[in-house]
C-alpha cells in the first residue's frame, strides 16, 4: 500500500490509514451481516467476493448426539504460501472473521477455538495471522431432547479477510456441512492445535501505563519465544515490545496500553504463545499483580542496564579477561610475543591491528553462531564449543603442539609463539583467534550482565556487545602497538629468550594436562585413552619434523606420513568408545543435589536456605570458586550448621535445562551462585553472587540464615 520512497508518509499515518480501513471494512460486514442474518435461515446468501485466495469450507466431527457437544471445523486454506489470514483480533490492521450458522431451533454454537497465531510487522504495524492452512473449530450444544433424523443441514456464511505483505482483498463462503462435510477431517489434529485454556484463573491490572498479567504456569514449561496476544481490540499498543519475568510459578507480564483505548475491561482474554507453535489460552480478572521475578525477555531498559553501560562492562569484562584464571594458559603466546617486540613502528602497528582483528573476529564469529543456535530453538550459552567433545579434543591436540613448539622441538608455521623468526601480521592474526577462542570458557566481572543481556537485545546490538567484549580482551596488545612509550619499556631481546620460551612450556603443558582431564570427563576413561594414542602419533611427527628443520630438509610432508595413520585409527576409535556423561563429577564435601527445577522448587519450600551453584569442567574460574569457597571442611560445617540445602548444576556437557535457566536469570555461561535466604512460602527472591568468590562469602550467609 505504501511504496517504500524519499515521500513515504510517516508511520503514524501509515497507522491511521490502515486502522481506518480495517475498521471501515470491518463495519460494512458486519452491517451486512446484521441486516442479512435475519434471512439466514430462509434462504442461502450468495457469496460476492469467493475464496479464490483463501478457500473455507464447514467440516463436522460425524454424526452429532443429543445432550453432547458437536464439534464443527472451519477450514481456511490459502492458494499460495504469500497469502495469510487473521486471528480474532487481528492486531494494528487486518480483519477477523464474521461466521453466521444457519442451526436448527436449540441448538447453539459456543465461543470459537483459535490455534496459537503467528506476529507479522510490517511498517511498525502488528499483525495477529495464520500462515499456511489453519482451523477454527466451533462447539455446537445440542440440546438434550434433540430429535436427530438423518444428516442435519448445517449451513451458514462466513466473511475474513486474505492479505499478503502488500495487499489485503476480502473473501466469503456459502458454508454447507451436509453429508459431504460429515467426513474427511482430521478433529484430533486440530483438536490438539488449539490452544488449551488454563484451569486456574489469571490476574491484571492497569498500572503505570501497562497492562500488567499474572498467568500461571510451572516453572517446568519452557518459553523459547514468549508472547502474549490478547483479545480485546485497542487495549494495547500491538507492536510494543512485552516484558516477561518468572517468579516461582506464576509468568509476570508487562505490555504498554494503547493511546486509543477505551473504558477499562472487566475481564481480559487471550492467547499466550510459548513459541515454536505451542501456547495455552487465559482468562484474566482485576486482581493483584507481583512486582519483580526474573527477567526473562523484554526490551534493554527494563530492570536491566542502559546499552552504554552494558557496552562499557563488555569492554572492561574482555579486558579483566588477560589476567582471569580461566586465560591464564594462553598467557605464554602473549608474554612470548611481548617480548620479542620490537622492528619498526609500522611494524608494531600492523600486528597490534591483525592480534585485535583475529581477537574480534573470534567473539563475533562465536557470539553470532551461539545466537543463530539459540534462533534455531538449540539451548547453548557462552564457551558452547567446549561441551562438544570434538572441539576439547582438537584444542588438546593444539595445546600439545604449541607445548613441544616451546620447548623448541619443532618451528610452528603460523601461531606467534616467541620463536626467533617473526611471523608477521599473519601470525598475530593467528594468535588473537587462539587467545578468544581460549578465553571463552568463563565469565569475568562486569561482562557477565552484557552476555545475558546480549541474549535479549536485537541481533546487530548483541553483536556490538561481542566485538566490545574482543576489543577489551585484546586492548593490551593494541596499546602495545600503537603506544612506542609501553614498547620501550620491554626488555631487550637477547639469548634469554629461548631459555624464557623453554620456560613457557611448563603453563602450556599445564594446559595440555587439563584439557586430557577435560577429554576424559567428556567422554569417559577409554576415549581419552585414544586420544592420547593420536596425540602420541602427532608428538612423534612432530619430533620429526623439528629434525629436519633444524637439518634444513623438507619437514611438513613426513609429518603427514607418519601422523596419518593415528588420526586415521582416532577418526574409528573415539567415537566408538565416547561415553555420554563422561567419567562425572567426584565426591563433595557438601554433598549437593544435581540440579533440576523440581529439585529447586522442593528446596526452596522447605523453608531452609539454599545454595545454587552452576559449574563446568572446563571453567577454570569456576574451580578455582570450587577450591576456594565451596569445596572446603569450613563451608560444609557452616552449611550443616545452618542446614543449608546445595544444588549443583554440571554444565560441562549440554544440558537445556541448565542452559534455560541460566538465560532466566540473565547468565550467558558459567560460572553462577544463587543463594536464597529461607522463606516459609518458599518465594525468597534469589541474590546472585559474584563469579569470583571469597572463602568468607558462603559461610556469613549460612551463619546469617541460622
Amino acid at each position: 500500500m505504501f511504496a517504500a520512497s524519499p515521500f513515504a508518509p510517516p508511520a503514524w499515518l501509515k497507522a491511521f490509514v490502515l486502522a481506518l480501513a480495517a475498521f471501515t471494512l470491518t463495519s460494512a460486514v458486519r452491517a451486512q451481516a446484521a441486516e442479512q442474518s435475519p434471512e439466514i435461515h430462509s434462504q442461502a446468501r450468495e457469496a460476492r467476493y469467493g475464496g479464490e485466495n483463501i478457500s473455507a469450507e464447514l467440516i463436522a466431527d460425524g454424526m452429532p448426539r443429543a445432550g453432547e457437544e458437536w464439534m464443527l471445523a472451519l477450514r481456511f486454506t490459502p492458494s499460495a504460501p504469500e497469502w495469510h489470514g487473521y486471528w480474532s483480533n487481528p492486531g494494528d490492521a487486518g480483519l477477523g472473521m464474521v461466521v453466521t450458522l444457519d442451526l436448527p431451533d436449540g441448538w447453539s454454537a459456543g465461543e470459537h477455538l483459535y490455534p496459537v497465531p503467528d506476529t507479522l510487522l510490517i511498517s511498525g504495524l502488528m499483525n495477529h495471522i495464520y500462515e499456511g492452512q489453519y482451523v477454527v473449530l466451533v462447539p455446537i450444544a445440542v440440546p438434550a431432547d434433540a430429535v436427530i433424523e438423518g444428516v442435519p443441514q448445517i449451513g451458514g456464511f462466513v466473511e475474513y479477510l486474505a492479505c499478503t505483505d502488500r495487499i489485503c482483498v476480502p473473501q466469503d463462503a456459502v458454508l454447507n456441512a451436509g453429508q459431504a462435510g460429515i467426513s474427511g477431517g482430521d478433529f484430533a489434529r486440530w483438536r490438539a492445535e488449539i490452544a488449551p485454556r488454563l484451569d486456574a484463573a489469571s490476574q491484571f491490572e492497569l498500572s503505570g501505563g501497562n497492562l500488567r498479567l499474572s498467568i500461571p504456569l510451572p516453572e517446568a514449561v519452557s518459553l523459547s519465544n514468549p508472547h502474549v496476544f490478547i483479545a480485546n481490540l485497542r487495549l494495547v499498543d500491538y507492536a510494543a515490545v512485552q516484558t516477561f519475568r518468572r517468579a516461582a510459578d506464576a509468568l509476570i507480564i508487562d505490555i504498554p496500553l494503547s493511546e486509543f483505548r477505551g473504558d477499562d475491561p472487566s475481564s481480559i482474554g487471550g492467547i499466550l504463545s510459548l513459541g515454536e507453535g505451542t501456547g495455552v489460552e487465559f482468562g484474566a480478572l482485576p486482581g493483584e499483580v507481583p512486582t519483580g521475578g526474573d527477567m526473562i525477555a523484554g526490551p534493554i531498559g527494563i530492570d536491566t542496564p542502559p546499552l552504554w553501560t552494558l557496552i562499557l562492562g563488555a569492554l572492561v569484562g574482555g579486558l579483566i579477561l588477560n589476567i582471569m584464571p580461566c586465560v591464564f594458559p594462553i598467557l605464554s603466546l602473549k608474554a612470548m610475543a611481548l617480548v620479542r617486540a620490537g622492528g619498526s613502528e609500522a611494524e608494531a602497528r600492523t600486528e597490534g591491528i591483525a592480534y585485535t582483528a583475529g581477537v574480534v573476529i573470534a567473539c563475533v564469529g562465536l557470539g553470532a553462531l551461539m545466537l543463530a543456535l539459540r534462533a534455531a530453538g538449540e539451548q547453548v550459552g557462552w564457551a558452547f564449543q567446549l561441551q562438544s567433545p570434538s572441539v576439547v579434543v582438537v584444542l588438546m591436540v593444539l595445546a600439545v603442539a604449541i607445548t613441544a613448539n616451546f620447548a623448541g622441538v619443532f618451528e610452528l608455521p603460523s601461531i606467534d609463539t616467541g620463536s626467533g623468526a617473526r611471523k608477521g601480521a599473519g601470525g598475530a592474526f593467528a594468535t588473537g583467534l587462539l587467545a578468544a577462542f581460549a578465553a571463552t570458557p568463563c565469565t569475568g566481572p562486569f561482562m557477565a550482565a552484557a552476555l545475558g543481556a546480549a541474549l535479549l537485545l536485537p541481533t546487530p546490538l548483541a553483536l556490538m556487545l561481542f566485538a566490545m567484549l574482543g576489543l577489551g580482551l585484546a586492548l593490551p596488545f593494541l596499546a602495545l602497538g600503537f603506544v612506542p612509550a609501553l614498547r620501550r619499556m620491554l626488555p631487550k631481546p637477547g639469548a634469554w629468550m629461548e631459555t624464557f620460551r623453554r620456560i613457557m612450556a611448563i603453563p602450556m603443558g599445564l594446559t595440555a594436562l587439563a584439557l586430557i582431564w577435560l577429554v576424559a570427563q567428556l567422554g569417559g576413561r577409554g576415549f581419552a585413552l585414544f586420544a592420547l594414542v593420536m596425540v602420541f602419533g602427532i608428538v612423534l611427527a612432530l619430533g620429526v619434523v623439528g629434525r629436519l628443520q633444524k637439518a634444513g630438509k623438507m619437514a611438513w610432508p613426513a609429518f603427514g606420513l607418519i601422523a596419518a595413520p593415528f588420526v586415521i585409527f582416532a577418526a574409528f576409535a573415539l567415537p566408538s568408545s565416547y561415553e555420554a556423561g563422561g567419567a562425572g563429577r567426584g565426591e563433595s564435601l557438601i554433598s549437593p543435589q544435581d540440579f533440576s527445577r523440581e529439585a529447586l522448587a522442593l528446596s526452596r519450600a522447605s523453608g531452609q536456605p539454599v545454595f545454587v551453584w552452576f559449574t563446568a569442567d572446563w571453567c577454570v574460574t569456576c574451580k578455582v570458586n570450587e577450591s576456594i569457597a565451596i569445596e572446603r571442611e569450613s563451608t560444609a560445617a557452616a552449611f550443616e550448621e545452618a542446614g543449608v540445602i546445595a544444588i549443583v548444576g554440571d554444565w560441562t556437557v549440554r544440558d537445556e535445562e541448565i542452559t534455560a535457566f541460566l538465560t532466566e536469570q540473565g547468565a550467558a555461561g558459567v560460572p553462577l551462585y544463587l543463594w536464597y535466604e529461607p522463606s516459609e512460602d518458599g518465594r525468597a527472591e534469589a541474590e546472585q553472587l559474584p563469579q569470583v568468590l571469597t572463602p568468607d562469602m558462603l559461610r556469613e550467609r549460612a551463619a546469617r540464615a541460622r
